[in-house]
């Protein structure tokens, strides 16, 4: 309503519609975790990964590139990192930027976490 007042013409049907988001499959990762003590501890992790409709290619193409630095990623954390919404909101804007990384110029937009488990 706006741009109408202000003079502005704005033609909907130019307007293209945004394209829907789409989720691609980050094979499960079983990574162990750093831990002090003699007791291994384990990080079972199920996980999506979003992005335009037409990067779905380029994703699939480095996902190898994707796990690996996923798992790096995984074997410095200590179990105490995880715990709490703020550690595993953090260990994700982690791995959204170590993802953009591996695929960059292509734009990951989110991680979503399908099952996290720790042992």
């Amino acid at each position: 309503m706006l741009p109408e007042w202000l003079g502005i013409a704005h033609d909907r049907a130019q307007a293209t519609p945004p394209t829907a988001p789409i989720l691609v499959d980050v094979p499960d990762i079983v990574s162990n975790l750093n831990t002090q003590g003699r007791r291994p501890v384990f990080l079972k992790l199920r996980s999506k990964v979003e992005t335009a409709r037409a990067d779905q290619a380029a994703i699939a193409a480095q996902m190898p590139r994707i796990v690996d630095l996923f798992q790096t990623l995984l074997r410095e954390l200590r179990p105490e990192e995880l715990r709490g919404s703020a550690g595993t909101q953090r260990l994700k804007e982690e791995l959204i930027a170590r993802a953009n990384i591996a695929v960059a110029p292509v734009r990951i937009t989110d991680v979503l976490f399908i099952e996290m488990l720790v042992q």
